[in-house]
């Protein structure tokens, strides 16, 4: 066991505290026996304060693959293997994670922890849809595996529960079969935020993975135009290349680089890049799953304050609407660097789970006093019209908005307290949303 100094992303980039690295299982059940807990840690991927605490257990070093059979593609590893290294080791056999972030390096745990979705969730659901069992250390140190008969309560909250049940040691995880490392991707051109809607909505069916990029920073009639990836695995050419490595690095920046005037610019590029409406084009599953995996630490183009994501979920019903109001809200407050639009379906989750059947729009902000001050006043929105924001990407939320956003709040609590009755396993999240 050892420490190191602790960075952050988001709100937090440069944030430092001390870490504890689990070597192996005994480790983590020390770790767990110590008081305070604290909070396990991943690859620290979340854009908020998810994974900072007074005390952190890094599962990093829990990387080992220990078990799979290859004719169904069950994968048994550890918490500290990320989906990078899944993917290197599955593909050449045929096989893919089910579902993916946008981001290949987060590990299991962390997907684990925020029941992480992808750009197929209106299709199969998010990742603990694919989870058959976790391995799970309490506050005491016990090890508790649990499966969907087997401690459910434990098994449900500790998806999406955002570490707060226990530290996760090993995950098995259904794979998805498939021919190619490859995708076959239709893109399709749209002229505004109600256009992209229906294009989204009308191909739910059609194809396995679809994502929308949307442009906030033109004029009012066509804001929200963009365009919309339909995505399905390709049959061949084969199961080559296995990766990419970033053609960029980033180097750390001494300001921000994000201005109005030049993503307005780049916007208007990027948009006009595909010609035709439509088209159609084979890609690798890098650049439609993993882009920002292209460049090495993007995260300093926003300089040393950091930056803001804010991600909420909002119902079909009047959903557009609701959008349109939180981009002209913080549309004044500061320039959106990205905008991604999907769409969510109707899936079974823990009691914290994030996806409900709606929309889901993620933007990414510069991180100021007046964007978070108009992020405050749009997560109201947002729980006013039956949302709720993404807790792995938060860094502002309230309690009484936190309370308002997830209905099942006392169904976690109650299992959190069974599991963990002092309350050890905390957060900077945690304790500020509420949740403990």
């Amino acid at each position: 066991m050892k420490t190191e100094p602790l960075h952050g992303w988001g709100r937090y980039p440069r944030l430092h505290g001390t870490v504890h690295r689990a070597r192996d299982l005994d480790d983590l059940r020390r770790l767990a026996r110590s008081s305070p807990a604290g909070i396990g840690r991943g690859a620290g991927r979340s854009y908020g304060d998810a994974a900072l605490a007074d005390r952190v257990v890094s599962a990093l070093p829990l990387r080992h693959l220990l078990d799979f059979d290859p004719e169904g593609g069950v994968l048994r590893a550890q918490a500290g293997v990320t989906l990078d290294e899944v993917i290197r080791f599955a593909l050449p056999r045929g096989w893919f994670p089910p579902v993916t972030p946008g981001t290949r390096h987060c590990t299991l745990g962390g997907c684990v922890a925020a029941d992480v979705h992808g750009k197929n969730h209106h299709r199969v659901g998010a990742f603990g849809a694919f989870v058959d069992e976790l391995e799970v250390v309490l506050a005491g140190g016990d090890v508790v595996r649990c499966s969907r008969t087997e401690s459910p309560d434990l098994f449900w909250s500790t998806l999406g529960g955002m570490g707060l049940t226990g530290l996760i040691h090993a995950v098995t995880l259904r794979l998805a079969p498939v021919r190619s490392a490859f995708i076959d991707n239709l893109g399709v051109r749209t002229g505004s935020l109600g256009e992209t809607c229906r294009l989204l909505r009308e191909t739910q069916d059609d194809h396995a993975y679809s994502v929308a990029w949307i442009d906030l920073l033109t004029s009012s009639v066509r804001r929200g135009r963009g365009h919309v990836l339909l995505g399905d695995h390709a049959d061949g050419p084969g199961l080559a290349p296995l990766h990419r490595d970033p053609r960029w690095t980033l180097p750390a920046l001494p300001a921000n680089l994000i201005r109005r005037t030049g993503l307005r610019l780049l916007n208007s590029l990027y948009y006009r890049r595909q010609l035709r409406r439509r088209r159609r084009r084979r890609i690798h599953y890098g650049p439609y799953f993993h882009p920002l995996d292209g460049v090495a630490h993007w995260n300093r183009a926003f300089g040393p304050r950091g930056f803001l994501q804010f991600q909420f979920a909002i119902p079909f019903d009047g959903g557009e609407a609701v959008m349109a109001e939180v981009v002209e809200r913080t549309g004044r407050a500061a320039p959106c660097s990205l905008a991604v639009l999907k769409t969510l379906g109707d899936h079974p989750g823990g009691p914290l789970g994030f996806p409900m059947p709606g929309y889901t729009l993620a933007l990414d902000f510069p991180r100021t006093s007046r964007i978070e001050e108009a992020l405050g006043a749009a997560a109201d929105d947002v729980a006013s019209a039956g949302g709720r924001v993404y807790l792995a990407k938060d860094a502002l939320l309230t309690p009484e908005q936190t309370e308002a956003m997830y209905p099942r709040l006392d169904e976690f609590r109650a299992a959190r307290r069974r599991y963990d009755p002092e309350g050890r396993f905390r957060s900077a999240l945690s304790d500020r949303t509420g949740l403990t």
